[in-house]
């Protein structure tokens, strides 16, 4: 005789058998049925109360693109559906897997403008790779095993419409996943004859760099051994940071306004660009326009997509550089290689000389300094979305098993604390951190309800500088206009944390902050540190001025001092010191 089983909880198992081991939401009316699901298979699923549906359905992204494995998250109809849209378009922005439940009224009662009720599918057709409202309880499983299967083709978002009622109807417990049968994709080998002609390029080239974004993350060792082999300075996307260990000589950070100063000026004086892994939409505004290019990429639709390519290279990264550094001769330092590496060093050094600056309120160094000097080999980075993103690129030193996740190309304000909350539940072992603005901060500020009733050892560290920093910058030195909207009311971030549960301190001072986090890193549950920031913009290489022999000398001047930049030089500078 055939079991029966309530059609959510059959769509429980599909979910559990693909690795799932927990799902963020927020329980509404027409979740009722998939509650109980829940409750009934606790000690398979953990269910994660978020405070918002934004919050969870930004968490299911955050896991998917810490762990390449799918998220799940869920909303009740109508209100609960449309919270989800922000943290699903962070999926498929940043093409991370996530599955999202979304619950319906009654089939009934759908169609007769009910309480709630809505036309769900059509809501998430932009969004979602794959999206499909059930109509008979027992394809529930079937569904799911099928919504889960494309999330993984196409790295984005699926989502399941499901009515009330279907989840409690009994059907059949027969369906088998399909999660056993799963193979990651297997990506082709590059064509030897393309490898012959980067080669060549790369012989004649004189001033040639490597640029790389995430999907070289299997191929670090490869990105060492052409730059290496070639003498080619590396530089890469933002979602790029961490593929290499930020103190490797030959790579010079990330290009673009979240940027540093010799990546920039490198970019823009290449002659030839062997791009991998990368579909930044910024690309086409950071280099040299008269640059030749090679671009490797496993997806057709990219290549040429932000550049003219002179050799396209269909093929995985990893076995591409492997290939081009197993060909050709090993060559000799170009004055473009050296100088490259000399620009890094001075802005480095430029950097540390402010790590112990007492200035308050607070400059980025010091502030980030004693971030790296807590944060373990292992340590997580939940990175909120704003002038925190420069900091952080700029001054966190990654290395070793060290993670970190922001919302990259959508770019929404909120992202580090629900990302904080997937960061320690999906590895409760390891220390994790969110960075955010107090812009930012605000946004989602309730998750910390969500940190303190799981009892998630976070340090969350709130950046109060009292401005939309990115914005202003923005239209300060983009836009020339004058300031408008940008401005926050000073607020005692600690205050409010502690009366949410979390242990908090405020920090005026580079003291105040040596001992809030000597504390935090001891404590059992969330902290809050609420950092007073300093109110000045960060050094700006979109509109950099430096060079005295090709630029305005008042502009030099007054730049220089603006960001007591005394000590770094142009490019060309080293340029000419290797030439000479």
């Amino acid at each position: 005789m055939v079991n029966k089983i309530s059609g959510s909880d059959a769509m429980l198992k599909v979910i559990e058998s693909w690795g799932v081991d927990h799902i963020f939401g927020y329980p509404g009316g027409s979740f009722d049925s998939t509650m109980n699901a829940l409750y009934n298979q606790s000690n398979k699923i953990k269910f994660i109360q978020v405070r918002h549906e934004e919050a969870g359905a930004l968490a299911a992204s955050a896991e998917a693109k810490l762990t390449g494995k799918i998220g799940v998250c869920f909303g009740s109809a109508g209100p609960g559906a449309i919270h989800l849209l922000n943290g699903l378009y962070d999926a498929r922005h940043d093409h991370a897997p996530v599955f999202a439940i979304v619950g319906q009224v009654p089939l009934a009662s759908m169609n007769r403008d009910m309480f709630q009720a809505m036309d769900e599918e059509p809501a998430f057709l932009d969004v979602a790779a794959w999206t499909k409202t059930a109509v008979n309880a027992q394809n529930l499983p079937e569904l799911v095993d099928e919504g889960i299967r494309h999330a993984y083709k196409y790295h984005g978002v699926s989502v399941l419409v499901l009515p009330k009622d279907l989840g409690w109807a009994e059907i059949d417990d027969t369906y088998v996943s399909s999660a056993a049968d799963y193979n990651p994709p297997i990506y082709p080998d590059p064509d030897p004859t393309k490898i012959d002609e980067a080669i060549q390029l790369i012989k004649e080239a004189k001033r040639p760099l490597i640029y790389f974004g995430r999907g070289t993350k299997k191929a670090a060792a490869e990105l060492k051994a052409v730059s290496e082999k070639f003498k080619m300075p590396l530089i890469s996307t933002y979602l790029g940071k961490g593929v290499l260990e930020d103190n490797y000589p030959s790579y010079l950070g990330v290009t673009g306004r979240v940027a540093n100063k010799p990546a920039v000026e490198v970019g823009f004086n290449a002659d030839l660009i062997l791009w991998v892994g990368s579909d930044s939409p910024f690309s086409r505004d950071l280099f040299n326009p008269m640059a030749k290019s090679i671009q490797i990429d496993v997806d057709s639709e990219k290549i040429g997509k932000r550049h003219q390519v002179e050799v396209p290279i269909l093929a995985d990264a990893k076995k591409t550089l492997a290939a081009l550094a197993a060909k050709g001769e090993e060559l000799a330092p170009t004055p473009f290689y050296q100088a490259a590496l000399a620009d890094r060093e001075n802005w480095r050094e430029w950097q540390e000389s402010f790590k112990n600056d007492p200035e308050v309120p607070l400059r980025p160094e010091p502030v980030f300094n004693i971030i790296n000097q807590t944060a373990s080999d292992k340590a997580i980075f939940a990175v909120d979305v704003g002038n925190v993103n420069i900091d952080f690129e700029r001054l966190i030193s990654l290395h070793d098993e060290q993670k970190w996740t922001t919302s990259a190309q959508y770019a929404t304000m909120g992202y580090g604390l629900p990302a904080a909350i997937a960061a320690k539940i999906t590895y409760p072992h390891r220390d994790v951190f969110s960075l955010s603005g107090d812009g930012a901060f605000a946004m989602l500020i309730e998750e910390i309800l969500t940190q303190v009733k799981y009892n998630l050892h976070i340090i969350n560290i709130v950046f109060s500088n009292e401005t939309l920093g990115f914005i202003e910058a923005e239209q300060r030195d983009d836009s020339n206009q004058p300031l408008s909207g940008i401005d926050i009311m000073s607020t005692d971030w600690a205050a409010i944390a502690r009366g949410m549960g979390a242990e908090a301190y405020t920090v005026k001072t580079l003291d105040d902050l040596k001992a809030s986090m000597a504390a935090a890193k001891e404590a059992s549950g969330p902290v809050v540190i609420d950092v007073k920031y300093t109110h000045e913009m960060p050094f700006t290489t979109i509109h950099m001025f430096l060079d005295p022999e090709t630029q305005p000398k008042d502009k030099v001047d007054e730049f220089v001092e603006k960001y007591q930049a005394q000590a770094l030089k142009p490019l060309s500078y080293f340029f000419k010191k290797f030439q000479a």
